[in-house]
């Protein structure tokens, strides 16, 4: 399974971004890989955008090809565009990536059915 997880740095140890549009960074994670590989992608270009940064960061994790997007927040906008693509949206509050990656490999994380704020 290939996560997206928001993130303020570009550590395991880094701790979640809260919004998903405007997160300063993605951290992508493939579960079924053997390493602890990351592929970081800056997403300054979102986080400086007047308007439209969930659909743009809704974009990038789509041509990633990514299954799960772990953040604290979603807006309806980046939700509908993640929904539509068939990537589950999961908000964790307050977290480390580690501790989120962690938690996707356990299957404790569960999908909203909606736009978290």
């Amino acid at each position: 399974m290939k996560i997206a997880i928001t993130s303020q740095g570009t550590e395991l140890s880094s701790q979640m971004d809260p919004r998903f549009g405007r997160s300063r960074y993605l951290v992508i994670f493939d579960t079924d890989t053997a390493g602890n590989e990351l592929k970081v992608i800056d997403n300054e270009a979102a986080v400086q955008a007047a308007h439209g940064a969930g659909v743009a960061t809704a974009q990038t994790v789509i041509r990633e090809n990514v299954n799960v997007v772990i953040s604290g927040n979603f807006g309806p906008n980046a939700f509908r565009v993640l929904n539509a693509a068939g990537i589950k949206a999961v908000t964790l509050p307050d977290a480390t990536v580690e501790k989120a990656i962690e938690m996707a490999r356990q299957n404790k994380l569960d999908p909203i059915e909606g736009a978290s704020v």
